[in-house]
Order: C-alpha cells, then structure tokens, then sequence
C-alpha cells in the first residue's frame, strides 16, 4: 500500500448537501425549505420563546412580587456571635477589614450589628449600621463605637 492509494473506509463520508444550486442538484427550486412561510423566506431567524403561535409560557404566567432596587442588604451579627467570635479569632477590633481577614464577610458587604445576646469584652466597633438596643449594650459594655458608609 503506498500513500496516494490511501481511501477513507466504504461509508465513512457522505456526499455535501449543495442546496440551491439548481433542479439539476436535486436540492434546487425551494432548497429543501418546503413552500411558503416565515421559515421558507431568506433571512429567517426563530424568535426567542416561539411557540408556534401558542400564547407563550412567560405571557401565559402571571406576574408577581416586586423586587425593591433600593433595598440595602447587611451582614447582621448579634452581640452574642460577637463574644464568641471575638474568642474564636482573638479580635480587639470588629472591624470590616477584621471580618474580611478572617473570612466572616466578603469585601463589598456592609455589616450591622444587631442587640441579641450579651456583649462583655469590650472592642472597638467599625461597622455600617446598628440597632438601638445593640447600641445601647455596646455603649454599657464601655466598648467604642464608629459607624462607616
């Protein structure tokens, strides 16, 4: 066997589909798109969610809820959390830079503090919101506190 007598294996290719090239071909006249319609003509393109003319699925469902673009989503830790994370990482400071070293918080998360559970140690607080009872034991423990935007 030399190079040039090389063929690829009996029915391993197929013939090109040449579409529109004629009645000759046996593909010319309509080009296999079948007669008359949207999917017949030249530059056809399916719509997104076309059904065929059944009423589509997202106009068959009715709208619900609403959804507020303006609402400020926080990482909420109550003061007991604090005590025992203050423990567990030995923290001074609950900053955001603190919480985002240790892996409690992702770096454009915003943090409130929230007054479940009792604070002891005192720390130093840097956080973006907190609520009234939260303050007021934060401020009873002696602990400092500075809100950040």
């Amino acid at each position: 066997m030399k190079l040039h007598e090389l063929r690829p294996a009996k029915g391993a290719t197929h013939k090109v589909k040449r579409i529109g090239r004629g009645d000759g071909s046996g593909h010319g006249g309509t080009s296999t798109k079948g007669t008359k319609g949207g999917q017949s003509r030249a530059g056809y393109k399916r719509k997104m969610a076309h059904e065929g003319g059944q009423m589509p699925i997202q106009r068959r469902v009715p709208k619900r809820g609403f959804k507020n673009h303006d609402r400020v989503e926080y990482k909420v830790f109550n003061l007991g959390q604090i005590e025992q994370l203050a423990a567990k990482y030995n923290l001074t400071d609950f900053t955001l830079e603190n919480l985002y070293i240790n892996g409690l918080v992702s770096q454009n998360d915003k943090v409130k503090i929230l007054g479940n559970g009792e604070l002891k140690t005192k720390l130093t607080f840097k956080v973006n919101a907190v609520s009234d009872k939260a303050k007021a034991a934060i401020e009873a423990a002696g602990s400092t506190l500075e809100l950040v935007k």
